[in-house]
């Protein structure tokens, strides 16, 4: 049966991508939306990994870089188009399907703008379940396949093709990157349908769209369950040194210290790095990466951003349970409390 993404489907997909989204400023969103508006046309086909030949030729397609610099400085529009057509010069083949890096916010909206663009489907699943800071952090890579080779396009016309190691990617893509204006599309991951519906996390726009549905609960949009673990208020944001210098990440350390206004009353302090990665309430550990800890604000329902987090805001805590294949001891090595330079 073909499933597609008409023009009302994409409101609720776009919807959904900002139940559990963080760093989505909403400038470079809105500006993602009618972009995707702009080229849905009829509809984009939605395919499962497996309902596709073996061999076809898929491709990861995402948005790079800063979301503040994707709406200062505007899109040509042909990106995504663009980053994939160079990516299929270097790979000799044509691309059959696209899917997601991950699917927040503009992440989740790009790749269709691309599967929109070259008439091909996009692929219900994504690659990390969640969102994670690095390329190189996604299921993809712990089934074994590497993002590169990759091609990346900029908005002033630049086209970046980058052949290297698969651990060397995001220390060589951070400063193209940059130099391009702070945001690019990227089309990477280049893999058979057959190896994607082996790495991919499944059935994930589908929940999307059921998440933008008006009502639907916040935890529809959780492939694997999510829990609250408490609601309270902010007193105190801190700078933080103590995850050490060695962490490969775009953001400085901070710590979130909140006063539980129900239940115990406990003192939870949250410790971020780009994310919130590590919870403690009264001093001991109640939710770590690779789960994904989200505040969420009391005032109008949206995700806090790590550097939005102010004294006085009264938030939820939520902690999102990650795909199974994150708590392997290859996952927790890639994604897990180490990878952000938390000795536990």
């Amino acid at each position: 049966m073909v499933r597609l993404i008409d023009p009302a489907g994409l409101d609720r997909f776009s919807a959904g991508s900002r139940v559990l989204a963080t760093g989505a400023a909403d400038s470079s969103y809105n500006l993602a939306l009618d972009w995707a508006h702009s080229v849905v046309g009829g509809g984009v086909e939605l395919a499962a990994a497996g309902e596709l030949p073996d061999e076809t030729v898929c491709v990861a397609v995402s948005l790079v870089g800063s979301t503040t610099a994707l709406g200062e400085q505007l899109p040509a529009g042909d990106e995504p188009e663009r980053a994939v057509r160079a990516l299929e010069r270097r790979l000799g083949e044509r691309v059959g399907a696209v899917v997601a890096l991950n699917l927040a916010a503009e992440n989740a909206l790009i790749p269709l703008i691309a599967a929109a663009a070259l008439g091909v489907p996009l692929v219900d699943g994504d690659g990390t379940g969640r969102v994670f800071p690095l390329v190189e952090q996604t299921t993809y890579t712990l089934g074994g396949v590497s993002a590169a080779p990759l091609a990346l396009a900029g908005g002033s016309g630049e086209l970046v093709v980058l052949e290297t190691a698969a651990d060397r990617v995001e220390e060589l893509l951070r400063p193209v990157v940059l130099s391009v204006g702070g945001w690019a599309v990227t089309a990477c991951y280049p893999m058979t349908a057959r190896d994607l519906a082996r790495v991919v996390v499944p059935g994930t726009v589908s929940l999307l769209m059921r998440a933008g549905e008006p009502g639907v609960p916040r935890a529809a949009a959780a492939p694997y369950g999510a829990r609250t673990l408490c609601r309270g208020r902010i007193l105190a944001v801190e700078g933080s040194s103590g995850h050490g210098s060695d962490m490969g990440l775009p953001s400085l350390p901070s710590s979130i210290v909140i006063r539980e206004t129900e239940g115990l009353g406990r003192l939870v302090r949250l410790e971020a790095h780009n994310e919130v990665v590590l919870a403690l309430a009264d001093g001991a550990v109640v939710a770590v990466v690779p789960d994904q800890i989200c505040m969420i604000s009391l005032l109008d329902g949206m995700v806090v951003d790590v550097d939005k987090a102010e004294p006085g805001l009264e938030v939820e805590i939520m902690v999102v349970r990650a795909a199974p294949v994150w708590h392997t001891e290859r996952g927790l090595a890639l994604g897990g409390p180490r990878a952000f330079g938390i000795p536990l």
